[in-house]
């Protein structure tokens, strides 16, 4: 808690010298927290052009002010503040304050049947939300330590959904790439840019994962435009070319929609199903909502099934072995151990064979690849 009372007065400097910036550039002061005020100086004193109306008046929303950055500082610094502001008063003021007295630790509800996909969610606190990136963010992940002479054990699938997403489609080239553990994103650069992997550079490497998972999630083409910064037409044709590459992936999305209307819902590797009425809607964007969802629940879906299938195993496993290592979080495709230092090594061993056995045990068709990270907190354990 000392961590986090620190790191607060901090931010609290940060946030007025911040205020002092923005203050400076819009020529006034104004309380940055009234949208109305926002957009009297954005629209009205700095003359920039709105991007949209709403019922109250012009939106100032994160979207409007990411395009109005590409004019003027103030957007730029309006949503630093912004971000700086919830991550003190969401994470550095708030965790504190549900310490439980008696056992000195935060206490999460983890919820069976709240996500339609089927993931666990996280509530009171929400402990599958605190930040892994930016400075600040992974301070307040340091605040998470253990108690003296234990170590946080943190175990990731890595790319479960492209691994899920290969095995559903059972398209040769992406099988191939997990059979032979290679990278899956570097794999996807060689084929949307069409040059050798020694001419890839970092920034195709990067475009070529956001397809990958823009892929995954229905992404259209503005969308995976406004992640890369790209054209929509760039955008359009990196999406091209996977479903060329991969032309499995296509095949198996179609039949996915397909199946979703005719039954009205989609089904999991478990069998688990998610209704999805927007499939027959006349809206055509409730439609195209439906569609995305029913491409991307049966692979989410799946790796739901998969980390719950490794956590009853990996259970009954540290109940019969070693009973002093507890699993005391799941985030998403992330198991998180309490162990005690002389028990690290077997717990590392245990918990990453049982992981990725779950995926055989549920006949899936490419291996699955667990990284495991240790730490005396949670920033340091991460793999």
């Amino acid at each position: 808690m000392g961590a986090l009372q620190a790191l607060g007065k901090e931010l609290e400097r940060e946030l007025n010298r911040m205020m002092e910036t923005i203050a400076g550039l819009a020529g006034e002061a104004f309380n940055i927290n009234s949208p109305k005020q926002l957009a009297v100086v954005l629209f009205e004193k700095l003359k920039l052009k709105p991007i949209r109306k709403t019922k109250t008046g012009y939106s100032t929303d994160e979207d409007t002010l990411t395009q109005l950055a590409t004019q003027h500082d103030l957007p730029a610094q309006i949503l630093n503040y912004r971000s700086l502001s919830k991550l003190k008063s969401t994470y550095v003021d708030a965790l504190p304050e549900l310490v439980n007295p008696e056992t000195g630790r935060l206490h999460t509800s983890l919820n069976q049947t709240v996500a339609a996909t089927g993931r666990l969610s996280s509530t009171e606190p929400n402990l599958q939300n605190i930040p892994v990136k930016g400075e600040y963010g992974l301070r307040i992940r340091e605040a998470f330590i253990t108690p003296p002479g234990h170590a946080l054990i943190c175990a990731d699938y890595s790319q479960i959904e492209p691994r899920i997403l290969a095995h559903l489609s059972q398209d040769p080239k992406l099988l191939k790439v997990f059979e032979q553990g290679e990278d899956i994103h570097m794999a996807t650069a060689v084929e949307i840019f069409k040059l050798p992997a020694g001419q890839i550079t970092r920034e195709m490497r990067r475009a070529a994962k956001s397809v990958v998972f823009g892929i995954v999630y229905g992404i259209s083409p503005f969308g995976l435009s406004q992640n890369i910064g790209v054209s929509q037409a760039e955008a359009k044709q990196y999406i091209d070319t996977f479903f060329e590459r991969f032309g499995s992936v296509r095949a198996l999305m179609d039949q996915n929609i397909a199946e979703g209307k005719q039954k009205g819902f989609t089904t999991t590797i478990l069998g688990r199903r998610r209704p999805i009425p927007e499939l027959q809607s006349a809206d055509p964007t409730q439609r195209g909502f439906g569609e995305r969802m029913a491409v991307n629940s049966p692979i989410q879906g799946s790796a739901a099934d998969i980390i719950k299938v490794a956590m009853i195993a990996v259970s009954r496993r540290l109940q019969a072995e070693l009973p002093s290592t507890k699993m005391i979080l799941q985030v998403h495709d992330e198991l998180i151990f309490e162990t005690p230092e002389h028990d690290v090594e077997k717990a590392e061993r245990l918990v990453k064979a049982e992981m990725e056995a779950s995926g055989s045990r549920l006949g899936l068709s490419v291996p699955l690849k667990v990284d495991l990270g240790v730490g005396s907190n949670w920033r340091e354990a991460h793999p």
